[in-house]
């Protein structure tokens, strides 16, 4: 389901020309735009649509899904919400716990089903059609950098669990979500926010009508920009310094059922790091919990994007299109060793990448009958290359080059095409079945010779779906289904390991490792008011992908399985009182002995347990308004024998808000409203502070959630 899809009538039935446009009308409102006279394909005119507002924070009706952990979040909801970092809008996305163990610059951690997704790898995001993750990037396949988001431009965000859905491909084997941007604003935007801890932040954004006659959506366009400029100190005792400037303009023209709209953006930031720290460090009094061991840890990212997207309203079905070109570059300082390498001039590493970035995405659905039934079968292909120059490794001293242990030059390119039917065989009986195929080939040029070389490698996913009901207002879902995720192309040709080239030989790894997931689960409207889903779910891997903290990398590991039960309830106390209770519960396991050493216990290090978020929306209670967030996310085994474990983490955030008039407003974002000590990561692994043995000392390293902190906005609509 794409991010602008608000009605699936049409997947199951073919429209009429008229109904066809009401379609295309929905999608325009969908997008941000509106409704008025139109011509009918055969020319008839078709009465002018009285401008409608569309009031709802989630479109998670009965009807509205093909799993019962599928669903969209509206742009009502994603802006009454406070949000500490960019990509903690995700955390709409049930189940889904964001942190941060850097600094505020470097792409953010994430959690979902029993997975500690690390930067990314498992699930897949996009924004605009553009895909978020990068693949063989230099600090972790996967990794997903949200933090050039703008949270007031986004208007829905569609998300998926499981390998089900034909569309997702690479990375998405523990779900994805597709966030889409407004093609108009409803009102203009600007907005300052201070905060403690230096935090400030400007933002102004706008659309306005370009073209036109001013009485039809005939020829007419939107152009949209926003301009983003923010600085945090943070409350850590080296300052974090970081600082970003953020760009966009997009222009957008609905015509006929045909919406188009082309999106350039841009995103530079900097700032310094307080990464995860020993905790016998701060036992012993030489740091803080907000201190850290290497001042000179940091980075330096930017972001440039142009991309394009159509989606087409036929007679007898849709047709969509997206491209995109992305320039980025990250420059990543860490030591999470310290001097156990190096006792004289420390660990510190530099990950440094240039990136380059093309790709497209294309789809066709036709509305058919199959059996005489109404059917809707859709073929779509997916392609793109991305071109690092280059990738490497260093030893650094103070952010200084002092030695390159690998550097390479790589080109990835993957190509998917997949086919999907949907057909409603009976009032109470649906089935969504797909077939995908996707192909990778890697090129790597490296500056060690015997990790240089090229690798192809395929892979097919069948995904079946079937919907049961509604009976009493409750539809019910059995899904199955295949998948994978790439693994870097580094990796996919290296022969000697990187840190030791004259050591023993390594085997190179899987390109394309398989995942095969299913879910049963219900969902039900049965008591008024009330949108609640029940999920019970499994996941296997054929391997896992696991940091390794003292080289700053992700490697490959055991075959695995996961499994576990998500419940959601969404309930409209009244018109000013929405009621959010979100519980997700796991279990993960290796599935297989670890070959080098079979004492190793079969626990998967930083797998999430237990997740719980429950929140309370308040709107238009006279001039005021507000939202209280509660989320917790239970203790996490550390090594594979579950000897060392994380606590609970357990945050609340808080927003007040007070209309001054119709067109401005104040809000009150308090952080961490409890002031609670606990942690955004946790790692067990072993490091060496000065005058510690040479083998240095396993112990528990974390990054510490922000304290309480409080940030006030001035917003004013124009």
């Amino acid at each position: 389901m794409s991010s602008h899809d608000c009605c699936r009538v049409a997947r199951y039935r073919a429209p009429s020309p008229t109904t066809a446009l009401a379609a295309a009308a929905l999608l325009a409102l969908a997008a941000g735009g509106s409704a008025r006279a139109q011509i009918s394909p055969a020319g008839t005119p078709v009465a002018q649509l009285a401008p409608i507002t569309v009031l709802g924070n989630y479109d998670n009706a009965v009807g509205s899904s093909d799993a019962a952990s599928q669903g969209s979040v509206t742009a009502t909801l994603i802006g009454s919400r406070p949000t500490l970092r960019p990509a903690e809008l995700l955390e709409f996305v049930p189940g889904v716990i964001v942190t941060q163990h850097s600094g505020d610059g470097k792409a953010n951690q994430y959690f979902l089903r029993g997975f500690n997704l690390d930067h990314g790898t498992d699930f897949a995001t996009y924004v605009g059609g553009m895909p978020v993750n990068m693949p063989t990037h230099a600090h972790g396949h996967g990794y997903s950098d949200l933090n050039w988001l703008l949270p007031e431009l986004v208007n829905r965000i569609a998300y998926k669990k499981g390998p089900y859905f034909a569309e997702e491909g690479d990375f998405s084997s523990a779900g994805a979500a597709r966030i889409g941007l407004f093609d108009r604003l409803p009102q203009g935007i600007a907005s300052l926010t201070l905060g403690e801890n230096g935090y400030k932040r400007a933002l102004i954004a706008n659309s306005s009508a370009l073209g036109g006659d001013g009485k039809s959506n005939a020829q007419r366009g939107d152009l949209l920009y926003a301009l983003e400029v923010a600085h945090n100190d943070g409350p850590w005792e080296n300052p974090e310094k970081f600082h970003r400037i953020n760009g966009v303009l997009r222009y957008s023209l609905s015509e006929g059922g045909t919406r188009q709209a082309i999106t350039t953006m841009g995103y530079s930031a900097g700032w310094n790091a307080t990464d995860q720290i020993p905790q016998r460090a701060v036992d012993a009094g030489l740091i803080g919990r907000f201190g850290a061991i290497d001042p000179t840890d940091g980075g330096f990212t930017s972001r440039y994007s142009l991309s394009y997207e159509m989606e087409k309203t036929l007679a007898d079905g849709q047709f969509k299109f997206n491209a995109y070109a992305i320039q980025s570059r990250l420059d990543l300082y860490s030591n999470f060793t310290f001097f156990q390498e190096d006792p004289v001039s420390g660990d510190q590493f530099e990950q440094a990448e240039r990136r380059r970035v093309f790709g497209l995405a294309t789809s066709r659905s036709w509305n058919t009958q199959l059996a005489g039934r109404d059917s809707t079968n859709t073929i779509g292909l997916q392609l793109r290359h991305d071109r690092l120059d280059p990738v490497g490794l260093y030893s650094t001293v103070a952010r200084q080059r002092i030695a390159t242990t690998q550097e390479s030059t790589v080109r990835q390119t993957s190509i998917g095409v997949y086919a999907e039917n949907a057909t409603q065989w009976t009032p109470w009986l649906r089935s969504v079945a797909g077939l995908r195929a996707d192909r990778f080939d890697f090129h790597v040029q490296s500056s060690i010779v015997a990790n240089s070389g090229d690798r192809s490698a395929s892979i097919a996913s069948p995904k079946l779906s079937l919907i049961f009901g509604p009976w009493a207002k409750t539809e019910y879902f059995v899904n199955y289904g295949y998948g994978f995720h790439s693994n870097d192309a580094r990796g996919t040709v290296a022969t000697v390991a990187a840190k030791d080239p004259k050591g023993p030989a390594i085997s190179p790894v899987n390109p394309l490792v398989r995942s095969k997931g299913g879910e049963v689960g219900a969902r039900t409207e049965i008591v008024p008011g009330l949108q609640s889903s029940l999920s019970l779910w499994a996941l296997k891997l054929d391997s896992e992908l696991l940091f390794v903290g003292d080289a700053g990398e992700t490697e490959p590991s055991r075959a695995s399985k996961r499994y576990g039960v998500e419940w959601n309830n969404h309930y409209i106390a009244n018109k000013w009182l929405l009621l959010d209770a979100d519980l997700a519960v796991s279990r993960a396991r290796f599935t297989e002995p670890d070959p080098g050493d079979p004492l190793f216990g079969n626990h998967i290090p930083g797998s999430i347990q237990t997740v719980t978020s429950l929140g309370a929306t308040l709107t238009d209670l006279g001039p005021w308004f507000g939202q209280f967030q509660l989320r917790y996310f239970g203790p996490r085994a550390l090594d594979e024998n579950n000897l060392q474990r994380s606590k609970a983490t357990t945050l609340a955030y808080l927003r007040a808000g007070y209309k001054v008039n119709r067109n401005v407003k104040v809000t009150v974002d308090v952080f961490n409203l409890f002031n609670r000590q606990g942690s955004d990561i946790d790692y067990a692994y072993a490091s060496r502070l000065k005058g510690e043995p040479a083998e240095g000392v396993n112990d528990i390293h974390f990054h510490p959630v922000e304290p309480r902190s409080v940030r006030v906005s001035l917003i004013a609509n124009f």
